[in-house]
């Protein structure tokens, strides 16, 4: 009985909407040309080589979605997580970011960029002191545009979005030095 019911509830669902269960709820996805999903991150994107962003695309982004926010951290890091980019305020109808972001405040597209644990605006790249690390890039769908300034941390990013997250995609890849 309980699936007969479940299954009528998706049907009427369906056909009300005019969309099915699945596209209403199609995940974000996000990716880089640059690693696989668990891949190793090539030097030139770590303190090691140029120290430059690597190129990121997603889909997936809800149509409600006011704003984009990106962060990226290190949760092997002997001293806790290690947040190594901060930015939000990201259009939706971004597809992604290209390689080499400017370490500037504000972007050309309004994006801002907020403080790292290296003291820094924008990305600082994989520096582990020893072993294999993972580092992590969470994108988050809001439905709100987080009245935030340039340069806020990954702590006053969170409190601004605790309630407005309406999706997300993580990737993440490994460095060793």
């Amino acid at each position: 009985m309980f699936y007969k019911t479940l299954l009528l509830i998706l049907f009427l669902f369906t056909t009300h909407t005019g969309e099915s269960f699945a596209e209403k709820n199609k995940t974000m996805e996000i990716k880089s040309s640059a690693f696989q999903n668990g891949g190793m991150i090539p030097s030139k994107y770590t303190c090691d080589g140029e120290d430059i962003s690597p190129p990121l695309s997603w889909n997936g982004v809800p149509a409600e979605t006011q704003s984009l926010a990106l962060v990226s951290d290190d949760p092997d890091a002997p001293v806790g997580v290690w947040v190594h980019w901060v930015i939000y305020n990201i259009p939706p109808s971004e597809t992604g970011l290209s390689e080499n972001i400017p370490k500037e405040n504000i972007l050309l597209n309004g994006a801002e960029q907020g403080i790292n644990d290296f003291k820094t605006i924008g990305y600082g790249g994989p520096c582990p002191p020893g072993g294999t690390h993972r580092y992590f890039f969470k994108l988050y769908a809001l439905d709100i545009k987080p009245n935030l300034d340039a340069g806020a941390t990954k702590k006053q990013l969170f409190k601004k979005m605790k309630g407005h997250i309406i999706g997300q995609a993580k990737l993440y890849g490994k460095y060793k030095r």
